[in-house]
């Protein structure tokens, strides 16, 4: 079978194991197949986990070492959404073959995109150079199973004193990174995120400590419109900015050269600018949204949920904050505190702040930049170049054990945590390629 045929074949094996989160059995089932692939398939050495101890969605850490001068890194996840049958075209669970229009034969099935596809075509990749005693490059092999929800356990792993890596040349996240099936990308950063919850408890503040009778309204406060107000202080009205970091010479060329074929319908699929929250032409739009630091607020909810005619006792807003490299995501998260502080009846407002990660920025002169720039000339077109990512993925926790860290690769998918999510078997042939020019170019 050639390389894209097993490519094929494990992401459709890997794709019918339902392991996101709250699915603790798929989760297994995934980690074993996944280490024994590591071990039978590529002969890798397993660093993390060390046994079989039955920890939920841990850190896969294993070692391709052909006694080469140099590393790298090789991350991807084997965490996805949930998905359930409706408006599939297919079990999502079981996955198949079809035709899109505009796309061609694609494979559809959750993960085929995010992220299963590339992890297995990634591997693959890897298992092939190997065999054929092309791969110049020592890899560090990295799989996280908590990609979806923040990557704790991963970012912790980096970080131990004790944590096994090498000093690294460079990193890569392998990935379908010709969005929309337009140019690929390079993003040369990732923004910085914060999750967090904002909550308003009556008893705390002096409202209803239990719900009571909406007739009461008129002089029981209600913990809702507390946190309605409280929200006010805390970003835009529209977008939920907080400010902006001033871009310097390198970013605002990036921008300038990036906005010449940008356009923002195309990218966010859309088809009247009304949608947008942005005005002006591209370049505009592009130097506010990368320069902007943003809460976006996920869901916001009541306690007790489903009756209309009471004041509730507790309302809360889940959020996640973004910022760009230069701005200070806790400088943002200390203003609001200070806001609720000073404000009359914002007392009661708690604010609380999971784990946070900041932004991370490398030159486009790294090695890790400069080989993927080569992938792409040899497998797809002259590529987009951002200076940073508006996602924020675990960039920053590899930026001790490497000199630089690339989301990247050829192929094209699509509808990513949505229904019909899927790859192109055209462009998976494509990823293969770029990976495997992209571990050539980093062994020299």
């Amino acid at each position: 079978m050639t390389s894209l045929g097993d490519s094929l074949a494990l992401t459709g094996r890997w794709c019918a194991i339902p392991s996101y989160e709250d699915n603790a059995a798929g989760m297994a089932r995934q980690v074993a197949d996944i280490l024994g692939w590591l071990q039978t398939e590529l002969g890798a050495t397993i660093i993390a986990p060390s046994c079989q101890t039955g920890e939920h969605a841990p850190v896969i850490h294993a070692r391709l070492d052909v006694g080469a001068a140099r590393s790298v890194i090789l991350y991807n996840m084997y965490d996805v959404m949930p998905a359930v049958a409706e408006g599939w075209s297919n079990d999502p669970w079981t996955g198949g073959r079809g035709t899109m229009e505009d796309v061609g034969e694609v494979f559809i099935a959750r993960g085929a995109e995010n992220n299963k596809g590339p992890l297995a075509g990634m591997l693959v990749a890897l298992r092939d150079m190997h065999r054929a005693g092309r791969l110049k490059v020592n890899v560090e092999i990295l799989l996280d199973g908590q990609e979806e929800i923040g990557s704790q356990k991963m970012r912790a792993y980096l970080a131990a004193v004790d944590c096994p890596m090498p000093r690294c040349v460079g990193g890569l996240f392998p990935s379908f990174c010709e969005y929309g099936g337009g140019a690929p990308r390079v993003y040369l950063g990732f923004s910085g995120m914060a999750k967090g919850r904002i909550t308003v408890s009556g008893g705390a503040w002096g409202g209803p400590s239990t719900p009571i009778h909406s007739s009461n309204a008129p002089w029981i406060a209600n913990p809702a419109r507390v946190l309605v107000d409280a929200l006010s202080g805390f970003g835009g009205a529209v977008t939920g900015a907080l400010g902006r970091v001033d871009l310097d010479a390198e970013a605002q060329g990036l921008i300038d050269n990036l906005a010449r074929d940008f356009d923002p319908d195309a990218e966010l699929r859309f088809r009247t600018s009304e949608r947008f929250a942005t005005t002006g032409d591209a370049a505009a739009q592009l130097r506010s949204v990368l320069s902007t630091a943003s809460m976006n607020i996920s869901s916001l909810r009541t306690l007790p949920v489903g009756d209309s005619a009471i004041i509730p006792h507790s309302a809360e807003a889940m959020f996640d904050l973004r910022v760009p490299p230069g701005l200070d995501g806790d400088a943002c998260l200390k203003a609001f505190r200070d806001h609720l502080s000073v404000q009359p009846g914002l007392a009661g407002v708690s604010l609380e702040v999971g784990e946070t990660s900041p932004a991370v920025r490398y030159g486009l002169t790294s090695a890790a930049a400069q080989a993927l720039l080569t992938a792409y000339d040899a497998t797809s077109r002259a590529p987009q170049i951002w200076p940073w990512a508006l996602g924020s993925a675990p960039g920053h926790a590899f930026a001790r054990h490497t000199d630089s860290f690339m989301i990247g690769g050829a192929g094209r998918g699509g509808h990513a945590h949505g229904v019909n999510e899927f790859l192109s078997v055209a462009g998976f042939d494509r990823f293969l390629k770029s990976v495997d020019v992209w571990l050539s170019e980093m062994a020299t």
